[in-house]
């Protein structure tokens, strides 16, 4: 027993320094960002982003969570560099794998990338474009910005699909792999819980969590469903997902994620969660941790909820930055300069 419990603690111990270290690391990378990093070089920049933004999102809705989903997609694969947009002729790019196939928005990012060379070529790059249309299409609700994004970063060149496989979390993932994944990247558990929250908008294709609606324990039976869910709450997924177990791939069905508040970017997911009406498999297992569980009870107070996840997406947008001479600002979004 003595032999387990110090082979535990080894593991704790290394798991803390692999901590330590990755925030070391996502720290020193982050030394280039800074708020206004355009300032003297584009002093229009971010006003020129929101204006492109604000005007897209006030004819979809929509797109907020779009934006916010490509922002952390982005961020998990290869950093905050961009990488997401690139296109590439053999399918083989980040947005060619199956967690990207559904992002959407692109067309406004080459939109903000066009109105920005034009009025300072070769300045701005991609990556930050990326994270203020998170940032602006998220605050067009609140007509304000709702966290500062620093800027600075580089666009990268490389663009795998099967690094976005190895590095995106899975809505089917079990608290301890999402804790490894965002820990990876430097982030804690409460970064993991308040950044959850962004589910509070946009929606969720319903072969991603169909499984849980349907022969949960796999015996046949249709009428099994995941017992942590709200049975209510099941029979009504049940109803917006196709009934034929042989339809259960669809990619196509899709459900609102916070129904009744999709488009509202508030804590509302919070409640959602505490009633079991989280809709993937990685929402419900928040609530298998005691200290994950007692920050979701945190942050059913709005202003606790706005402020912290201000300060989660201000760390997660430092995730392997490239700043200085590192990466290269690109022409256009979705290709590499030649």
């Amino acid at each position: 027993m003595a032999k387990g419990f110090m082979a535990v603690s080894s593991m704790v111990v290394v798991a803390l320094l692999v901590f330590s270290i990755g925030v070391g690391i996502a720290a020193a990378q982050a030394a280039g960002l800074k708020k206004g990093f355009y300032k003297k070089s584009c002093p229009q920049a971010e006003a020129i982003a929101q204006k492109v933004v604000w005007g897209r999102v006030a004819g979809n809705r929509e797109l907020a969570a779009k934006f916010l989903r490509m922002f952390f997609h982005d961020c998990f694969v290869r950093g905050c560099d961009g990488s997401v947009l690139l296109d590439s002729p053999t399918n083989t790019a980040e947005k060619n794998a199956v967690p990207n196939l559904s992002l959407a928005g692109f067309e406004v990012i080459d939109e903000v990338k066009a109105a920005l060379e034009q009025a300072c070529p070769g300045i701005v790059s991609c990556a930050d474009i990326v994270a203020l249309a998170a940032r602006d299409s998220v605050s067009f609700q609140y007509k304000k910005n709702l966290w500062e994004v620093e800027t600075g970063r580089r666009d990268g060149t490389v663009s795998s699909d099967q690094e976005a496989l190895d590095n995106i979390p899975a809505p089917s993932s079990a608290f301890d792999i999402l804790l490894s994944n965002f820990s990876s990247k430097g982030l804690g558990l409460q970064d993991l819980v308040v950044l959850s929250g962004g589910h509070t908008i946009g929606v969720g294709h319903c072969n991603l969590f169909s499984s849980r609606l349907f022969n949960f324990t796999g015996k046949d039976n249709p009428s099994d469903v995941d017992p942590s869910l709200n049975p209510s709450y099941a029979k009504f997924l049940q109803g917006q997902c196709r009934r034929n177990l042989q339809d259960l791939n669809d990619n196509t069905t899709v459900v609102p994620m916070d129904p009744g508040s999709s488009l509202s970017f508030d804590n509302h997911y919070f409640f959602n969660l505490k009633a079991r009406q989280g809709m993937f498999t990685s929402d419900a297992t928040l609530l298998t941790n005691a200290r994950a569980a007692n920050i979701v009870d945190k942050l059913q107070d709005p202003g606790v909820f706005f402020d912290t996840f201000k300060n989660s997406i201000k760390r997660m947008g430092q995730i392997g930055v490239l700043t200085g001479a590192n990466g290269q600002i690109r022409n256009k979004c979705n290709a590499v300069n030649s």
